[in-house]
This record gives C-alpha cells, structure tokens and sequence, in this order.
C-alpha cells in the first residue's frame, strides 16, 4: 500500500488543475536521464548520475524560456533537483508582474532550484490558463495562480526546496554563458536563515525530524513572537504525524468510524498535506459541534496548526476562523 506523500506545501496556496501536466510526469522517481550531447541553448545538459557535488548540468541560466520539447526535457531535471514551471501570458497583468519577482526568488537560490517560463500565447497546447507549478522527482506540485506577495512566495520556494531535500534532490547546476554584467544587475542574494531555523532547515534535509521540532522550538523558547518559526514547526509536526501511516488506512479508519476523534484528525491531516485544505477544515469544522468539552479543545488545538501550515493570510484560513469562532461562541 502507498504510504502517505511527504507533506506538499506548494498545493497549499490556490490549488489549479495539473491533469494536463499530470499526464507527462511518466519518469519513475529517481531514474536518471541518459547521457547525451552537449544541449541546445535553453536546453539542461542530460547527465548521468553525478559525482558528489558536481553539478547534474549546466545551463545558460536557471530562468530558462521553453517549448513543450525542453518542458520534457526538465521534466527529467527534475530527478536531481526541484523545477518550478511558470506559465504566463501576456494578457495576465497578474503573470507579467509576477515574472520579475518569481526569478529573482529563484536566482537566489544559486542554481538549487530552476525556473522554467512557458509562454502560452505561443503554446497554447500546453494550457490556456497562467499558473505556476513545481515539479519533483518527475511529478507536478500544485502552486498557485495569480500574483502571490514576494514574501508568500519566498516561503512556498523555500518549502519546495525542503519537500525536495526529503526525497534526496538535492542536485544543483551551474551556470554558464550569463551575458556580462549580468551578476551586477541580479538582486541581492536573500539574507542566511537565522541560526536555529537553518539547524531546522538542516536537520528536515537529513529526515531528523526530531531535531527540527527541538530547533523551532527553541527558536520559540528564545523569541515567542517568531511566526516562522511556529509554522515551521506546526509543518513538521504535521510530517511526523503522518509518517508511517498509509493513505488506505487513514481514510479506511476515517470511514469506518465517523465519530472517531483520532481518525477524522489523521483524514484532516492527509486531506491538507495534499491540497485539500477546505475539506480538511471543514471535516473538522462539522465535527466540532458533536464533541464533548475534551474533544472540541483537541479540534480547536489542531486547527489553530493547520491554520500556521498554510499560513494565516490564506483568505481559506480566515473564513476557517470565523467559523470557529461562531462555533465557540
């Protein structure tokens, strides 16, 4: 049976549909491309696996413009490192102010992550609507749409960079052939993580769970108001409670016992690690009021951590909360 997925933060922020997507994720996790010829430009070099750390390729840039033959192409990348795929038009004022912003996030990166711009006025056999994916391990994400603040999207980067270090991709590619001058145009590079949140950081990297709760939480116990630092915390703590558990069992137990404090929290849990967040809060919503004094703490509790997870501007999260509010008063 297929064990629970890793906790998917990018399907966190405005989910869209990757049924097209969907249906060129056929690499298996894992494999690596074959070796091939040096690439056309804008193309990522195919390579075996690589020496420890070389570089899986090199590229004229990790902002890369692409065709429905190169998106293949990264598809394949994506077995060594994260790709996230923005696609844009220029109809969308949304799409063309989101672009400056989402590759200098990525730029920051130093090649651990590579953004793919697929123009769909030119391609429109590859969708119709401006959207912004990630593909991992050969598999698509969901992201969001529209124009997130720099901010929000600096987190979602950040997440998929930590979901891909989970699953061993932790590749990155050189850059090759960038025009002069243009290190000195480039944004800053985005300021170190403090110390704890980068132990944090680290430690998820090796899959010690453990002692990514003990850095957050002494993060909080030297700064309480460290918000990151409590979401990072609710995130892992959501990774912990699903470890282990397989998807079949959790919704088989769920359904079996609808009343089943532990079960409708664990289907909660599964529903929003994969996008599912309305029906994650709204299982747990509908419940509220059949529970006892004991029972209604224990969802208020869990709520108020899946709130941090997907973050408390999500406009999902407010409505969320106003509900509860409604409930307990």
């Amino acid at each position: 049976m297929a064990e629970t997925p890793p906790l998917n933060p990018a399907s966190l922020y405005g989910a869209v549909d990757l049924s097209s997507l969907v249906q060129r994720a056929n690499a298996p996790a894992g494999q690596a491309p074959g070796a091939s010829a040096a690439p056309t430009p804008g193309q990522p070099a195919e390579a075996g696996q690589p020496a420890a750390g070389e570089p899986v390729a090199t590229l004229p840039d990790v902002v890369i413009d692409a065709d429905e033959q190169t998106l293949e192409q990264f598809m394949q990348l994506s077995q060594f490192l994260p790709v996230i795929v923005e696609m844009h038009a220029k109809w969308s004022s949304d799409a063309q102010a989101l672009s400056p912003v989402l590759a200098k996030i990525v730029r920051s990166a130093e090649g651990r992550i590579v953004l793919v711009r697929v123009d769909l006025d030119a391609h429109p056999q590859l969708g119709q609507q401006p959207q912004v994916i990630a593909i991992i391990g050969g598999r698509p994400l969901q992201l969001f749409s529209g124009n997130p603040p720099e901010e929000q999207i600096t987190q979602i980067v950040g997440e998929i960079l930590q979901v891909a270090a989970q699953q061993g991709l932790t590749g990155h590619v050189a850059v090759d052939g960038a025009p002069q001058g243009e290190a000195e145009e480039q944004e800053p590079v985005a300021p170190p993580l403090p110390p704890l949140h980068a132990e944090a950081f680290e430690a998820l990297e090796r899959g010690d769970y453990a002692a990514a709760i003990d850095a957050y939480e002494r993060a909080l116990a030297e700064r309480p108001a460290d918000d990151e630092a409590r979401a990072g915390l609710a995130q892992v703590q959501l990774l912990v409670r699903l470890q282990g558990k397989t998807l079949e069992e959790i919704r088989q137990r769920a359904a079996a016992g609808p009343d089943d404090l532990d079960a409708q929290l664990d289907v909660a849990d599964l529903d929003l690690s994969g996008g599912h967040i309305d029906d994650a809060f709204d299982r747990l919503l509908t419940l509220f009021p059949k529970l006892d004094a004991e029972g209604k703490t224990a969802v208020r509790e869990r709520l108020l951590d899946l709130f941090l997870v997907v973050g408390v501007t999500d406009p999902r999260v407010g409505s969320a909360r106003a509900r509860l509010t409604n409930l307990l008063f």
